[in-house]
């Protein structure tokens, strides 16, 4: 039998009729966002909580249909915490941190993806998609009564796009007739097959798999562990793999691999899927399916993530295999990156051309995710028969030898991105400091007090630069090119994995952390100069 969710059927932003619609002129907002999934809702969040006036419009009025997206990893929900929904999601969602892989029958490698102690957030919870959208929808009305600049508008369908030199103009659709409306930049967070890029000709560039997924989301009472199984070559799957995830209510995330050359229609029948599920789980299993569907491997990307006064972020830009967890992972660090840019520009305190760095570090990070993707795609659907033996040798080789295990590639899973080679990176005048904390990468959590470092980094509602200051003296505060500079004062003694994430073999150190969490620069000491060219650096003003 299959079943659907509530959620599923009920309008979140029903079609209202907005004052723009009566306007004698298109009004022109600041920034509107193109799409209402995860990646449109976290980026309009985010720039509200900074005062940014954004409209969201999207074609529908309801969460996504199934469950699509379903893990997320531990730096979004850092972001999503900053956001104020992080805690809720984990809350909900299902926490897992180990991974197994199977050969054949038999289970030959595991893995923990967050195996130190000391943070906020676990390695991942898998939460499906529909939930995700409902709490970001909550957020954002929260924030609507709390009077912040946000607005979600359903069924408002973009149908028309015409830029120019300090705006885009758009034409709406809605269920009263067509509106026009402008912006002074234009998001596109609207999927994979973004109308939005189309209207202006654009496309992706990169490769298409020749393989086939098969999606099945089931509700069922089973005692399997709380982990990532993967497996390859599985009795009840000859020749292909197939991988299960627990979700929330009880539902079973199964993907079997299906080949390339299928009659889609036909594998989608409940008779077909229930099969497959059988072979898998028994014949005396107990099941409802909740949702089926069929995906192909992709790895895509645009060439460029901004053109003209049109921004692209998540799947309109670009596109990776799902195993790995790097699809609505990548967009909400798009959006990260996105916001506090976005704000310094419409307010003038940074140029235009700080929008570049937007494309060079998600470029950066869209091809770190291909790169990862295609070689787990590689390794999971051999391209020939040596490549196949090769594939087999390691598996078996892994269940015996630790040598062989970083050659199994199951889904290189989702972690932070860390922009090395970013112009807005001040060269590292730190050596003897961790790597992990170096210029570009985002600042790694700890505890601190009653709470963590990163509740005090990049504060909900305080967007902006910050001095972390370890062990040594600085300023209590500071305005550098007309912002102010927060300083946090801190001391090793008092939070002792300091030392181990941001001191290394220094003696003490000073951070510059950027409005997204990311350092922008690190030294021994605190000096004045010095700060005040990075900042500069960060606002794209020098190179």
């Amino acid at each position: 039998m299959t079943v659907q969710p509530k959620i599923f059927e009920t309008p979140l932003y029903a079609y209202q009729r907005s004052a723009d619609q009566d306007a004698p002129a298109p009004v022109r907002h600041p920034v509107v966002v193109v799409g209402a999934g995860p990646v449109g809702l976290a980026l309009a969040i985010d720039l509200a909580q900074q005062g940014v006036g954004v409209v969201v419009l999207d074609d529908n009025d309801k969460v996504s249909f199934g469950s699509r997206a379903i893990c997320f990893a531990k730096r979004p929900l850092e972001i999503l915490d900053r956001l104020g929904c992080g805690v809720e999601m984990v809350d909900k969602g299902v926490i897992w941190n180990l991974g197994k892989v199977f050969f054949d029958d038999r289970q030959v490698y595991e893995f923990n993806l967050l195996p130190e102690d000391g943070h906020k957030f676990p390695a991942f919870i898998n939460l499906q998609q529909y939930y995700f959208e409902d709490y970001l929808v909550a957020r954002l009305r929260q924030m609507q009564a709390e009077g912040a600049p946000i607005e979600l508008r359903g069924k408002n369908r973009v149908t028309g796009l015409e830029q120019f030199a300090d705006h885009a103009a758009l034409q709406i659709d809605t269920p009263e007739g067509p509106y026009a409306l402008e912006a002074e930049w234009l998001v596109a967070c609207d999927g994979a097959g973004s109308p939005i890029r189309k209207m202006l000709g654009l496309d992706f560039v990169g490769e298409v798999f020749q393989d086939n997924f098969l999606i099945a989301d089931v509700i069922m009472e089973a005692d399997f562990p709380t982990e990532r199984w993967f497996w390859f070559d599985p009795p009840f799957n000859r020749g292909q793999s197939a991988l299960l995830h627990r979700q929330p209510d009880n539902v079973w995330r199964i993907d079997f691999q299906i080949g390339w050359d299928i009659d889609r229609e036909a594998e989608l029948k409940p008779e077909n899927i229930d099969r497959r599920l059988r072979a898998m789980l028994g014949e005396d299993i107990q099941y409802s399916l909740e949702w089926s569907s069929i995906y192909t491997f992709q790895c895509r990307r645009m060439e460029r993530f901004h053109e003209g006064r049109v921004i692209f972020a998540g799947d309109s830009a670009h596109q990776v295999s799902p195993f790995g967890a790097r699809g609505a992972n990548s967009g909400l660090q798009d959006t990260d990156n996105l916001a506090w840019k976005l704000k310094l520009v419409l307010e003038g305190l940074a140029p235009e051309s700080l929008l570049e760095s937007y494309d060079i570090e998600r470029i950066h990070g869209a091809k770190e995710n291909i790169l990862n993707s295609t070689r787990s795609t590689d390794f999971i659907t051999p391209k020939s028969e040596t490549s196949r033996i090769f594939r087999d040798a390691v598996l078996d080789l892994s269940e015996r030898f630790d040598f062989a295990r970083p050659f199994v590639n199951s889904g290189r899973l989702s972690v932070p991105c860390t922009y090395d080679g970013s112009p807005l990176n001040t060269p590292d005048a730190l050596p003897e400091g961790p790597a992990r904390t170096r210029p570009g990468s985002p600042c790694a959590d700890l505890p601190l007090g009653e709470g963590f470092l990163l509740e005090t980094l990049g504060v909900r509602g305080k967007p902006g630069f910050q001095l972390l200051v370890i062990d040594t003296e600085a300023p209590e505060a500071l305005v550098l090119e007309g912002l102010a500079v927060e300083v946090v004062a801190l001391s090793s003694k008092d939070a002792p994995l300091l030392k181990d994430r941001y001191l290394g073999g220094a003696a003490s150190a000073v951070y510059l952390i950027r409005p997204d969490q990311h350092v922008a620069a690190r030294w021994a000491t605190f000096d004045a100069g010095a700060v005040a060219q990075a900042v500069s650096r960060s606002l794209g003003k020098e190179a």
